[in-house]
């Protein structure tokens, strides 16, 4: 399973056990409030965790495109035809600014990488 669905799950089931521990508070169910407080942890943990390895990956990625040898802006002629593009450069990775990745770059427009130019 991908990160990105296993921190789903994960905050789903964060969810639903936040929800029975608020029901358990209001019946004053000790038993179950201490269960579900032990629960709501050990999940808050694991998404923590989760988090930490989505950015690790993120920042690595980030650090080979910045890596790269190259990077343009993309015009729009070309953003018209992509698929000619990537066709006609080895290796070409294009970022768009509204994905993480391009947040996390900052980027303005959308932009290639590349080994070489193009």
């Amino acid at each position: 399973m991908s990160l990105k669905q296993d921190l789903q799950k994960l905050h789903n089931r964060l969810d639903s056990a936040q929800r029975k521990l608020d029901a358990a508070k209001t019946r004053n169910d000790q038993p179950m409030i201490t269960k579900f407080t032990d629960e709501v942890e050990d999940l808050s943990k694991k998404v923590n965790s989760l988090r930490g390895k989505q950015d690790y990956d993120l920042n690595k990625e980030r650090k080979s495109l910045l890596d790269m040898p190259f990077s343009r802006e993309i015009t729009k002629a070309e953003q018209a035809d992509l698929g000619k593009l990537k066709k006609s450069v080895r290796g070409l990775v294009i970022v768009h600014p509204m994905t993480k990745m391009g947040k996390q770059l900052r980027l303005d427009v959308m932009t290639g990488f590349a080994p070489k130019k193009f």
